[in-house]
């Protein structure tokens, strides 16, 4: 607690001094770009950008193209979050002698570190921006984006935590081939970690680059680079230690500023909660949000409430079964992220694994609810006209809340607040990329090189070179990926990410733990069946971009337009822009297909998680009993043993 309190000490005072928001991946819609846009946006926590993409309502007048910077001020912000952790990547490679070391901090991270290290792990930009966008445009659906995370890890509480850690060494290949054949549980273990890895990379990377262009008009492969270039000098050099302490003082600046925002909000609804819901149903302009934009009722129904309705499910997650599968994803994909799982290994004993877990759990469950509130008071304060305006998935509603609150655009205080939570969302984006570009690369280096390769005779010198070579590599192809990738779904990939988790990694890792026949076979084809029904579901999934969809809903357009013209009546100059716009979409995609060369979906639901999951277990199952191994079965009573009393566990972690 002594070496956290300064951390939290300085996120208070900056936090005090200045606050601001996080950035996100923006569209500008315009009153048609609803029915014509369908290209899709990046909004990596949900679905937002797609849906809003729908909208037909009109910006409000004088709404921002895109958010007003001090440049001068926001540099100075970032400039300090990368000096700071800076410091601490050259601090921790002092520290980095051993694999244990460079992999797992030497297994010297206490709980309490361990979770508020776990929180900036989970809660990425895409958490703070995302989360809160989706409140400030479709109300209550918003909130339920973040219940699913923190059920994910109380499953990790009370199933997981101690065994894995009394199981597991570095990697989740360590867990799973205690009682199976290393070599292909390895390599499998290896392919999912890093395409796990790879998919919610490419939206931290994506959203990095857009957050940088958006803010500081710096080209968008220019952000790559440097985002890029920052997670490789901090996971090259400073290992698991520097990772860690990045990720908490990341935690503690994020939480600062949901606090500080929150606080500012309630001032402003007179620390009356019931007065805040009642500004919400009150707001005119909340009210034609769900009527014209949301509801797309042309006129008002009689009797019918949209303030009232904002407060209601069903605005935005409208489909039961999607809403299953998708919570399917977020509880068990949570158990089965990879740069998760090597947050066990970190703690010295089982003892303060539970407690990392219940000390995350705390701070996420409080930071959710805070986004609630800024949610809320981004749709009051803001209006969701203005905030879809800017982005087409709400993603910039926290940051202009931000800058609402501290005097408004061009104020000291306004500037203030929006650089602080800028380099806040920064520093998000690095802390996460750190983790999930170290899980690959120990996959990689841990996983294939030392134990595959080199049968595990690998001394300490190059098992640690390895690792930063690996890291290296990785971080470049991120780089690389990230350019490639500016134009994508990122939806798609944080979906994927999810899914794959827990169609692959999770069934394997609970049955490999609590199942006494469970062999390599059953293992291997866990795996791999869950990644692919996961991967392929997705992509002929509603999350891909289907070209033909978007020439009917401009022909839609037009055909309304050039209908009205007929009458005789001269169109507005938005309606001209919008025909000019539907008749561009409409020739451009009238003969285009998806990335798999259909014309529509052929899976409906937008997350996989409903099918992908039961295969992945129904494979893994199968595989185990289509192949029995005598031997695994008898080693399951070590296993068992070790994993609940943490006997043997000297042996099994290399600290």
């Amino acid at each position: 607690m002594k070496r956290l309190a300064p951390f939290c000490i300085a996120a208070l005072l900056m936090g005090g001094a200045a606050v601001a928001a996080e950035p996100a991946k923006q569209a500008t819609p315009s009153q048609t770009s609803a029915v014509s846009a369908a290209a899709p946006a990046p909004a990596p926590m949900a679905s937002a950008a797609a849906a809003t993409a729908k909208s037909t309502a009109a910006p409000a007048a004088g709404a921002p193209a895109k958010i007003k910077t001090n440049k001068a001020i926001t540099l100075s912000m970032f400039a300090l979050i990368v000096l700071a952790t800076l410091g601490v990547v050259v601090w921790a490679a002092r520290k980095t002698q051993t694999a244990a070391d460079y992999y797992t901090a030497g297994g010297g991270i206490t709980g309490l570190q361990n979770g508020w290290a776990i929180t900036g792990d989970v809660v990425s930009a895409a958490s703070f921006l995302g989360m809160s966008g989706l409140i400030s445009l479709y109300g209550i659906d918003g909130f339920l984006y973040s219940t699913g995370p923190i059920l994910g890890f109380v499953t990790i509480l009370l199933l997981m935590a101690e065994p894995l850690r009394n199981a597991g060494k570095y990697t989740m290949g360590d867990i799973l081939c205690f009682r199976a054949s290393p070599k292909p549980v390895r390599a499998a273990a290896a392919i999912s970690t890093v395409a796990v890895s790879t998919f919610y990379l490419l939206a931290q990377m994506v959203g990095a680059g857009k957050l940088m262009q958006l803010l500081l008009d710096i080209p968008y492969k220019v952000s790559v680079i440097g985002v890029g270039t920052l997670l490789i000098i901090y996971v090259v050099f400073g290992g698991m230690k520097a990772t860690t302490w990045v990720q908490i003082i990341k935690a503690s600046l994020l939480l600062s500023a949901a606090v500080l925002l929150s606080i500012l909000v309630a001032v402003k609804a007179g620390m009356n909660p019931l007065r805040l819901f009642a500004d919400v149903v009150n707001s005119g302009a909340v009210q034609d949000h769900v009527r014209i934009a949301v509801l797309k009722h042309p006129l008002p129904e009689p009797g019918f409430d949209y303030g009232r309705r904002f407060l209601q499910p069903g605005l935005f997650l409208k489909n039961p079964l999607d809403q299953i599968s998708l919570g399917l994803a977020w509880v068990l994909g949570a158990a089965g992220l990879p740069h998760i799982m090597m947050r066990f290994f970190t703690v010295p004993n089982a003892k303060e694994a539970r407690k990392s877990i219940r000390v995350s759990v705390f701070l996420m469950g409080a930071f959710f609810i805070m986004t609630t509130f800024l949610g809320f008071g981004a749709a009051i304060h803001i209006t969701p006209q203005k905030v879809a305006a800017m982005d087409k998935g709400g993603n910039m509603a926290t940051l202009l809340l931000a800058q609402y609150l501290g005097g408004g655009e061009g104020s000291i205080g306004g500037d203030l607040f929006l650089a602080f939570v800028c380099a806040v969302a920064f520093a998000t984006i690095l802390a996460v990329v750190s983790g999930l570009v170290l899980a690959a690369s120990a996959a990689i280096a841990h996983d294939i090189y030392v134990n595959i390769v080199k049968n595990g005779k690998a001394d300490q010198k190059e098992q640690v070179l390895t690792a930063r070579i690996t890291s290296l590599v990785v971080g470049t192809a991120a780089i690389w990926l990230g350019i490639a990738a500016e134009k994508e779904n990122i939806v798609a990939l944080v979906a994927l990410a999810f899914a794959v988790a827990a169609s692959g990694n999770f069934p394997v890792i609970i049955l490999s733990l609590f199942w006494r026949k469970f062999n390599t076979a059953g293992i291997v084809s866990g795996i791999v069946v869950g990644t692919i029904a996961a991967i392929g579901l997705v992509l002929v999934s509603p999350n891909m971009t289907y070209p033909k969809k978007i020439a009917a809903d401009a022909k839609n357009v037009i055909d309304t337009l050039e209908k009205k013209q007929a009458t005789g009546e001269i169109l507005a100059e938005k309606d001209l822009n919008a025909l000019n716009k539907a008749r561009t979409d409409y020739t451009k995609n009238k003969d285009g297909k998806s990335i798999m060369g259909l014309d529509n979906p052929l899976f409906p639901l937008k997350n996989p998680g409903i099918v992908s999951v039961p295969l992945g277990f129904l494979a893994a199952i199968i595989g185990c009993l289509a192949f029995r191994d005598r031997r695994a079965e008898e080693m399951f009573d070590e296993i068992y043993v070790r994993q609940n009393t943490g006997i043997g566990i000297a042996e099994a972690i290399d600290h």
